[in-house]
């Protein structure tokens, strides 16, 4: 049986809440296709991917699926790509707050998801739930772990990516959970 690990953040920038973790701990832990081990991650730079990636080896996952909040987005939105890039607006919950940092000094300056993406947003779209691919991930704590978690997974046949969520007032946490539903099913039946 296949294992997908989803992991959410906990509450960040003074909220009392964070829908990607809402939203990841509403999952089954099973489906037809495989099952799914559901983490809630950090929002630290130092922890998040390091957190995600001894989850991954424990679990023996085949894929993972990062989910975070996108605030000022409109839809749910897996991203096509993650930079070598650490630049904070605000300070991650450890107070740390880099700017114009490379996440893997030296490395490439960019990878690409290895999930399933356009055929998540084209049955995400079909189930009336609103997705649009995104080409950035921003620079914040979510960019840094799908970066870490493609680049650690870069040639070993494990697959990985990262979806935002939209805040509440867009898409309802039930839709949320709907959506990584799907995303789960595919990327399961994918692997």
């Amino acid at each position: 049986m296949k294992t997908l690990l989803v992991t959410g953040f906990e509450p960040f920038g003074g909220r009392s809440d964070n829908p990607s973790w809402e939203a990841v701990s509403l999952l089954p832990d099973r489906t037809e296709a495989g099952s799914i081990v559901k983490l809630r991650l950090p929002v630290t730079f130092a922890g998040a991917a390091e957190l995600a990636l001894l989850e991954a080896e424990r679990t023996h996952a085949d894929a993972v699926l990062a989910v975070g909040l996108a605030a000022g987005r409109r839809a749910i939105t897996p991203e096509a790509v993650a930079i070598n890039l650490m630049e904070a607006a605000i300070p991650d919950n450890r107070g740390f707050m880099p700017v114009n940092i490379p996440a893997a000094p030296g490395e490439r300056e960019a990878y690409f998801s290895t999930l399933p993406i356009r055929k998540i947003r084209d049955e995400v779209s079909a189930a009336g739930i609103p997705c649009a691919l995104s080409y950035s991930a921003g620079t914040f704590v979510c960019n840094d772990l799908m970066y870490r978690l493609l680049r650690a997974f870069e040639g070993t046949g494990r697959a990985a990516g990262f979806i935002h969520v939209p805040d509440l007032d867009a898409v309802s946490i039930r839709d949320d959970a709907r959506a990584l539903l799907i995303a789960a099913e595919v990327i399961l039946s994918s692997i």
